[in-house]
């Protein structure tokens, strides 16, 4: 006599779904924490200039980006095509950048402020002339460590 039934008669469990709401949270949580969001909308048009010794910011979260370029094709009628500077989302003329700088390096913190540094994300076809309005605002803002922003030369 056979203790084991070898029987067809069983039927497969159903599979247990409690964890998958938790599964789903996790998840959830986890891309929001690891995805940013671009903070800046765009307003200005521009070709990074061609550079060959490259270097990647150490500290993207001490740093502040001047966008310099002629505005884009949606708001060129209402701008003209004249190289505008872009501070956050708005246009802004050269002595704005000193109120701009201030304000952002009080947002850092204390141990911070050694870091910060201002990234010049400028068209490769900006007069000269503009390029030193900014920099000589930043020099009275004491805002001494400039980047430039560039693309690596192709070879």
């Amino acid at each position: 006599m056979s203790r084991f039934n070898k029987g067809g008669g069983r039927e497969m469990p159903e599979m247990n779904t409690s964890s998958l709401p938790d599964l789903i949270f996790t998840i959830l949580f986890f891309f929001m924490m690891v995805t940013t969001m671009r903070e800046v909308t765009l307003k200005v048009k521009f070709e990074k200039p061609v550079g060959t010794q490259l270097e990647k910011l150490a500290r993207k979260s001490c740093t502040s980006f001047i966008y310099i370029g002629q505005p884009t094709d949606a708001l060129r009628g209402q701008f003209g095509s004249a190289h505008r500077i872009q501070l956050n989302d708005k246009y802004a003329e050269a002595p704005e950048i000193y109120d701009y700088v201030m304000e952002d390096r009080a947002e850092l913190a204390e141990s911070d402020k050694p870091f910060y540094t201002v990234s010049l994300k400028v068209d490769h076809h900006t007069p000269m002339g503009i390029i030193t309005d900014v920099k000589q605002v930043l020099r009275k803002a004491y805002a001494l460590k400039i980047v430039y922003s560039a693309n690596k030369k192709q070879d």
